[in-house]
C-alpha cells in the first residue's frame, strides 16, 4: 500500500478552489479536511515514506503517536476554519488557508529536518496571505514584519540543519537536544515560531490584523507546529522549563491593558503556549502528555475564542472592548459560546482547559519546582482575569454601547457550536484525548483536590477583577498601541535610521560644498597659470629664452658628466 503524505490532499485542494468555481470550490473546502482525515485515520503508527535524493534521504511522511495526534488536530482545526469562513468568496484566502494547513500537516510529518524545512517556510509564506487579505495599511505593515521573521526562523533552521548534517551526515529529526552550536540556532528557529520571551511579538502584532477568518487558521497551526517540534527535538531540554514560565507570566501585564480584544487572545495564546514549554522541558511521560494534550485542547477553545471576537468583528467593525458591550441583547448565541470558550481557557472543571493543564502542574511539582508552579499558578489566575473574565465582559456585558446587530451567518455559528461541544465533551470525557498521547497515561484529573484548589483559584481571580473594577483601579480601555519588545524595531530602529540617514547627509553635504571650494580654487590656479594673461601665455624676449635655453643646455652637461 503507498502511503499518501496528508497535505498532498490539501495542496492539489487548494489548485481546485483557486480553479473551480465558487460552489464548487466550498464544496471541496469541506471535503478536504473530512477526506484527509479518513485517510489519516487508516494509517498505521509505523507508517513511512522514503525518498533517495542525491544521496539524501529525505522522508516526507514518518508517523507515531506524537505526529499522528497532532494531525488528528489539525485537521479539526482545518474544518472548523472551513466552516467559519463558508460565507466568504474570496479564493486567495481559501486557497492560501488551505496551503497554510496543508503545510502545517507536511511539517508534523516530516521525518527530516530538510522536508521540515521547506514546510516551515511554506507555513510562513501562506499564513502571510491570511494577514495581507485584510487589505489595509495596518495590516500590510504588519504582514511585512511578520514575514521577515519568520523568513529569519526559516533560515536559522536551515542554517543548523546543514551543520548538523555535516556533523552527523544524517538528516532525520528525531531527539536533538542542545550542545552544540548547530542545535543551538535550530533550538532558536524553533522558539521564534513558538514565541518566547523577546521573540514573541510578531504574534501580537499580526495576528490581530490578519482577516475575521485568517486569525482563526493563524491561531491554529504556527504556534502548535513550533510545540511539536521542541517536543521531538528538545524534549527534557530543562532551559525550556524556565522560558515557559515567564511565557506564562508576562503576556498577562499586557493583556490587562489592551484595547484590541484580538490582541489580548494573542497575549493569551502565549501564556498557554507557556504551559506546553514547560511541559516539553521537564520531559517526563505525564508533563510531554499534559503539554501536548493542552495544545490539542488549546487550538480547539482559542479558535473558539477567535472564532467569537471575529463574529463580532464582521457584524460590528470593531474591536476595542471600549467600543463594544451590551451585545448580549442582540448576539446572545455567540455570547453563550464565547463563554464555553472562556470557561475552558480559564480551566473551569468539565471543560476542556482543566484536564490538559493540571497534567502540566502536577509534573512540576512531582519533579521538584515549586517556584515554576507558583508561576504557573499566578498565570492561570492571570489567563482567567484577562480572558475568561475580560473577553465576555468587555465584547457583551461591560457597558450598553448601542450596537444591535444580528447574529452572525449560520456557517460561523455551526462552526463555533462544534468547538463548543468538543471543549464540553473533552472536559467531561478525557479519556479518549488521554488514549491518543505519545505516553500511557494514569492520570485522574477529577481528583478532589485538583477540583476543590481550581475553583478556589476561579473564585479569588474573580473577586480581584470585581474589586479593581468597583475601585476603579483596572486599567481603563483607551485607544492606544500598546508594544514591547517591538519597540527596538518599530520605534528605535527607525528613529536610529533617521539619525544615520541625516549624519550621513549632513557629512555629504560638508564634504560636497568643501570639493566644490576645493575645485574652484584649483580653476583659479589653473587659470591664473595657463589662462590668457597667466605667466606660461605672457610673451617672452628672445634674449630670455636663449639665456634659458643655454642654462638648460648646460644642466644637461654637467649631468652628463657625473
Amino acid at each position: 500500500m503507498i502511503e499518501l503524505p496528508p497535505f498532498v490532499i490539501f495542496y492539489g485542494a487548494a489548485i481546485m478552489v483557486a480553479l473551480l468555481p465558487h460552489r464548487l470550490g466550498q464544496v471541496i473546502l469541506l471535503a478536504t479536511p473530512l477526506a484527509g482525515g479518513l485517510v489519516l485515520l487508516g494509517m498505521t503508527a509505523d507508517a513511512a515514506l522514503q525518498w533517495n535524493i542525491m544521496n539524501l534521504v529525505l522522508e516526507p511522511l514518518r508517523v507515531d503517536r506524537l505526529s499522528l495526534l497532532f494531525g488528528y488536530l489539525f485537521h479539526i482545526a482545518a474544518f472548523l476554519g472551513v466552516v467559519f469562513s463558508l460565507h466568504l468568496r474570496d479564493r486567495l484566502q481559501s486557497s492560501a488557508s488551505l496551503l497554510y494547513a496543508g503545510s502545517a500537516l507536511g511539517a508534523v510529518f516530516a521525518g527530516d529536518l530538510l522536508t521540515l524545512f521547506f514546510f516551515w517556510e511554506i507555513l510562513a509564506l501562506t499564513s502571510a496571505f491570511l494577514i495581507f487579505a485584510r487589505k489595509t495599511e495596518r495590516a500590510r505593515r504588519a504582514g511585512i514584519r511578520y514575514l521577515f521573521i519568520q523568513v529569519v526562523s526559516g533560515g536559522l533552521l536551515l542554517a543548523g540543519t546543514l551543520m548538523l548534517y555535516r556533523e552527523s551526515g544524517s538528516l532525520a529529526f528525531n531527539h536533538i537536544g542542545l550542545g552544540t552550536f548547530a542545535s543551538g540556532l535550530i533550538f532558536l528557529a524553533f522558539g521564534i515560531k513558538c514565541a518566547f520571551p523577546l521573540l514573541h511579538n510578531w504574534l501580537t502584532d499580526a495576528y490581530p490584523e490578519a482577516t475575521v477568518t485568517g486569525t482563526v487558521f493563524l491561531s491554529a497551526f504556527t504556534t502548535k507546529v513550533a510545540v511539536y517540534a521542541l517536543a521531538r527535538g528538545f524534549a527534557g531540554t530543562e532551559a525550556l522549563v524556565y522560558i515557559g514560565a515567564v511565557m506564562t507570566c508576562f503576556p498577562i501585564f499586557y493583556a490587562v491593558i489592551e484595547n484590541d480584544l484580538r490582541r489580548v487572545l494573542a497575549y493569551s495564546m502565549i501564556n498557554q503556549i507557556g504551559f506546553m514549554v514547560v511541559g516539553v522541558g521537564l520531559g517526563t511521560a505525564l508533563a510531554v502528555n499534559g503539554a501536548i494534550a493542552h495544545a490539542f485542547n488549546e487550538v480547539i477553545f482559542k479558535g473558539l475564542l477567535m472564532m467569537s471576537m471575529g463574529a463580532v468583528l464582521y457584524r460590528t467593525g470593531k474591536m476595542n472592548g471600549s467600543d463594544l458591550g451590551g451585545l448580549y441583547k442582540s448576539m446572545p448565541i455567540t455570547t453563550t459560546l464565547c463563554i464555553v470558550g472562556a470557561a475552558s481557557i480559564s480551566a473551569f472543571p468539565l471543560f476542556s482547559g482543566f484536564v490538559s493543564k493540571s497534567m502540566v502542574m502536577v509534573a512540576v511539582l512531582d519533579e521538584g519546582h515549586p517556584v515554576v508552579w507558583l508561576a504557573l499558578l499566578f498565570a492561570s489566575a492571570g489567563v482567567f482575569h484577562h480572558a475568561g473574565i475580560k473577553i465576555p465582559f468587555f465584547a457583551f456585558f461591560a457597558h450598553d454601547s448601542g450596537i444591535r446587530t444580528p447574529e452572525p451567518p449560520l456557517n460561523m455559528l455551526i462552526a463555533m457550536s462544534i468547538a463548543a461541544i468538543l471543549c464540553v465533551f473533552i472536559g467531561s470525557y478525557p479519556w479518549l484525548l488521554y488514549s491518543l498521547l505519545p505516553f500511557e497515561v494514569n492520570y485522574v484529573p477529577f481528583d478532589r483536590s485538583h477540583v476543590l484548589a481550581q475553583f478556589q483559584l476561579l473564585v479569588f481571580s474573580a473577586a480581584a477583577f470585581a474589586w479593581l473594577k468597583i475601585s476603579g483601579i483596572y486599567p481603563p480601555e483607551l485607544h492606544a498601541t500598546n508594544i514591547d519588545v517591538e519597540w527596538f524595531y518599530r520605534r528605535l530602529a527607525p528613529r536610529a535610521v533617521q539619525r544615520v540617514g541625516r549624519l550621513v547627509s549632513s557629512t555629504g553635504d560638508a564634504a560636497a560644498r568643501a570639493l566644490r571650494g576645493g575645485n574652484k580654487a584649483l580653476m583659479r590656479s589653473v587659470f591664473r597659470h595657463y589662462g590668457p594673461e597667466g605667466t606660461l601665455a605672457r610673451t617672452w624676449p628672445t634674449g630670455s629664452m636663449v639665456l634659458w635655453v643655454a642654462v638648460l643646455l648646460a644642466a644637461s652637461l654637467v649631468l652628463y658628466y657625473l
